[in-house]
């Protein structure tokens, strides 16, 4: 995903431009400085709000849940589903524990970070489901950014062959969950790991 945004913070002066060589121009040798590329204008404006900090890793700019898996611990697969300040939502569908310390789930060896997507997308839409309030109004947006979860295996468009039957069978089960989320004018959408509260950072 392009960044298409860039914030500045220069001598005191803030804004945000929406291409890379009116924002060099504004920070270029100036002393402490601080510039950053976003997805969109709005995360942009918030890392502002927000002073400035490099720090920030991840920011999310709309309510709704948000997942996702990775190895980054080196335990495993891990998944990862919160709200949009990453306060970990599992304990809203599994028994607490089975929730480590960090909020998120280890899971079995042996599966692939593509599997731990689909279960986290899985768990993201129960959660919406039976837990249509989230504290801040009816969920109605579910955010990944998992391109195949989220444009094909979450559709049920999995390639069958050489694929393992517990992914096949995973992915058949969450097109119904998504069928019905919809349904109800729900929406799952694809956004930047940076703009992921849920993201567990290293994948593979």
């Amino acid at each position: 995903m392009k960044n298409k945004f860039y914030a500045y913070l220069v001598n005191g002066k803030s804004g945000v431009t929406d291409n890379w060589p009116e924002c060099q121009k504004l920070v270029s040798g100036k002393l402490g400085a601080k510039f950053k590329g976003f997805a969109s204008k709005e995360e942009a404006e918030l890392w502002l709000s927000l002073g400035a900090k490099y720090e920030i890793k991840h920011m999310a700019v709309k309510d709704g849940i948000y997942f996702d898996a990775g190895t980054g611990a080196g335990n495993g697969v891990e998944i990862s589903v919160t709200d949009k300040n990453a306060k970990s939502l599992l304990d809203k569908v599994l028994a607490k524990e089975k929730i480590n310390n960090r909020g998120f789930y280890l899971l079995s060896k042996g599966v692939t970070n593509n599997f731990g997507e689909l279960l986290a997308c899985k768990y993201a839409l129960e959660i919406a489901l039976k837990c249509p309030s989230t504290g801040s109004g009816q969920v109605k947006n579910i955010f990944g950014d998992s391109k195949l979860v989220i444009d094909f295996w979450s559709k049920g468009y999995i390639k069958k062959d050489n694929m393992p039957q517990e992914t096949v069978d995973l992915s058949s089960e969450v097109k119904k969950l998504r069928y019905q989320f919809e349904a109800g004018g729900g929406v799952i959408e694809l956004i930047s790991g940076a703009s992921n509260p849920a993201d567990l950072g290293f994948h593979r």
